[in-house]
């Protein structure tokens, strides 16, 4: 899924991996020598010749940045993707993480497509995977799923076997992979079993070598550091996030694209 960028200045976000990636390609160690021969870079950095101890844990987005080139994003997943509870979708995580990335990687083309459906379980998802998150032909999907499985009756086994297998379409069509997990709420906490899907998102990530958003942990760190009361994480309902909450989840996973994409230095420019 090449794409034919035309050559553009010099931008502020360029790091060690432009020049890795231009190195290895065989190319002028500048910006503008990237971006002109785009299509002839492979979609895995590793064929480059980079060490592989070096390679990303989300190489297609680091490949994004590095040649300057549109990022794509679709936020996969139920209703706290969706954006329940927020004031507005302004407010929903997926608006507030491109509003993110785009100040964090100045000059980059963003795009975070919400592809979030309330109420929906592994199987809901799986029936629109090909339509709503392949056929977009997104660099990444962060996938929220395992919260309402639980509440659905989901038996644990399929859904650890559904997940895993979607995941292997995703990446095989050459997308990389975020998984979010279930968040902490005081309903999901009375579910028998809930945690067991929390881990079991933790327990796919592992296997699968795809980062994930510990979004329980998140939770709990900001109210016992004091970034924000229980009363104002939560919406009325007490089980999705309030607009605070989604802001400080849309910043983590800003922070967590950019740590697995690579040492991506977004303020110092490249040296000509």
């Amino acid at each position: 899924m090449s794409t034919s960028h035309p050559a553009q200045p010099v931008r502020p976000f360029a790091s060690r991996w432009l020049r890795r990636v231009a190195l290895a390609a065989g190319l002028l160690v500048i910006p503008t020598a990237v971006l002109a021969y785009a299509d002839l870079l492979p979609d895995s950095l590793d064929l480059l010749g980079i060490d592989m101890s070096d390679t990303p844990d989300l190489p297609h987005v680091a490949r994004q940045i590095a040649i300057g080139a549109p990022l794509r994003i679709v936020a996969f997943g139920s209703s706290s993707t969706e954006g329940i509870g927020a004031s507005s979708p302004a407010n929903a995580y997926p608006a507030r993480l491109q509003a993110d990335l785009r100040t964090k990687l100045r000059g980059i083309d963003v795009t975070v497509i919400n592809r979030g459906i309330g109420g929906e379980h592994v199987d809901d998802m799986l029936a629109r995977l090909d339509r709503d998150v392949i056929g977009a032909e997104p660099q990444l999907v962060i996938w929220q799923t395992g919260s309402n499985d639980p509440l659905r009756g989901v038996s644990l086994e399929h859904f650890h076997t559904a997940t895993l297998d979607a995941v292997r379409r995703i990446r095989d069509a050459g997308i990389d992979v975020v998984l979010m997990e279930p968040q902490w709420c005081p309903k999901l906490e009375a579910t028998p079993g809930a945690n067991r899907f929390r881990d079991a998102v933790r327990e796919i990530g592992k296997e699968l070598d795809v980062p994930v958003i510990r979004r329980a942990d998140l939770m709990h760190g900001w109210i016992q550091q004091g970034k924000l009361t229980a009363k104002q994480l939560f919406a009325s309902d007490g089980l999705h996030m309030a607009d605070r909450g989604y802001a400080l989840l849309a910043s983590a996973a800003a922070e967590s694209i950019l740590r697995d994409a690579g040492p991506v230095q977004v303020t110092q420019p490249v040296a000509e």
